[in-house]
């Protein structure tokens, strides 16, 4: 099992940068694909991003292609997300997960754990 507990958010304003942290408890942090994904009000819960075990291979939303980077440090047990040039429309919740498959997955559902998210406003 593993708890993950995100950290980071806060209140920007539009065009400026935020990294998230989620920090994984359990020694086998290192066998989970993870991923960012983000709800909004009134919204439903969206993929952001996602990265493979080893951390060679990423994937993210196109709404968020070349502004945010999802990273991971296996021996830290902290995925991360740098998120830049943010706008009005990235203000959400931020939840990290964690999915036990090779692959990098975009469905909420192939996740196993989630964090209690952390918000993140983006003010015009």
């Amino acid at each position: 099992q593993v708890q993950l507990v995100e950290s980071g958010g806060g209140l920007v304003q539009t065009g400026g940068s935020l990294r998230l942290s989620c920090a994984a408890s359990g020694r086998t942090f290192s066998s989970y694909t993870m991923g960012w994904f983000r709800q909004a009000p009134g919204k439903e819960r969206e993929f952001v991003a996602g990265i493979s075990r080893s951390g060679t291979s990423t994937q993210y939303a196109d709404s968020v292609k070349g502004r945010f980077t999802i990273s991971r440090d296996n021996a830290k047990n902290t995925v991360y997300l740098q998120m830049n040039s943010l706008q009005p429309e990235d203000t959400a919740v931020y939840y990290c997960a964690a999915a036990g498959g090779v692959l990098i997955t975009t469905s909420s559902g192939r996740y196993a754990y989630w964090g209690q998210g952390t918000q993140v406003t983006v003010s015009s």
